[in-house]
């Protein structure tokens, strides 16, 4: 249900489109609930069916735009304190780790390398995100920024633990060492890796 409420959340800050909706998720909620244009559309006529969201306008072409309703207010708001988030991750990158012993050693270092720019690809992502999105002091530019946080800080921990892990491989099987991988456009992070004797996760 949380599309539900993510598009209820978004029209908290005024009348919007479709076209509207599925741009802000393409831009910055991807990152956290990716949505296609046809899970937006059909949403949306579940909302309005639902009466949690009416049309306000309609534009050329038969654009329309939506805005929120009092009982969708109430339905976003019971969401926020009354039903619990789902606990539950799948993390196919972190479920392979557990069977890299099935590869050669450099085959799981050369894997874990693999997450650590990945990493750093998203982590520049974000930055940039950063960099575009308003850092105003309205409620909801003051909430998107502490949700962006999280992921600048997920992904720079993400970095530095497949490089440990890397090292980690490479100092138990006495494999020559790497250089270090070189960081997309748009920013690196501190490695913070620990030292390679350390124990395990």
């Amino acid at each position: 249900m949380s599309l539900r409420h993510a598009m209820l959340g978004l029209l908290t800050a005024g009348p919007a489109s479709g076209y509207d909706l599925l741009k802000v998720f393409e831009i910055s909620l991807n990152h956290v609930w990716p949505a296609t244009q046809s899970q937006v559309y059909a949403e949306l006529n579940r909302l309005a069916g639902a009466g949690l969201v009416k049309a306000a306008a309609e534009g050329p072409r038969g654009r329309k735009e939506y805005a929120i309703t009092e009982t969708g207010i109430a339905e976003l708001r019971h969401w926020l304190t009354e039903v619990e988030p789902q606990r539950t991750h799948r993390f196919e990158a972190l479920l392979r780790v557990f069977f890299l012993s099935e590869l050669e050693p450099e085959q799981a270092r050369s894997y874990l390398e693999r997450q650590a720019v990945a990493a750093e690809e998203d982590h520049a992502g974000l930055l940039e995100l950063r960099e575009s999105v308003s850092q105003g002091d309205d409620p909801l530019s003051l909430y998107g920024n502490i949700a962006l946080e999280w992921g600048l800080r997920f992904t720079s921990m993400q970095r530095e633990w497949a490089e440990w892990a890397a090292e980690r491989v490479a100092s138990l099987n006495d494999l020559p060492a790497h250089p270090a991988a070189t960081a997309p456009p748009g920013g690196s992070l501190s490695s913070g890796a620990p030292p390679a004797d350390a124990p395990p996760a």
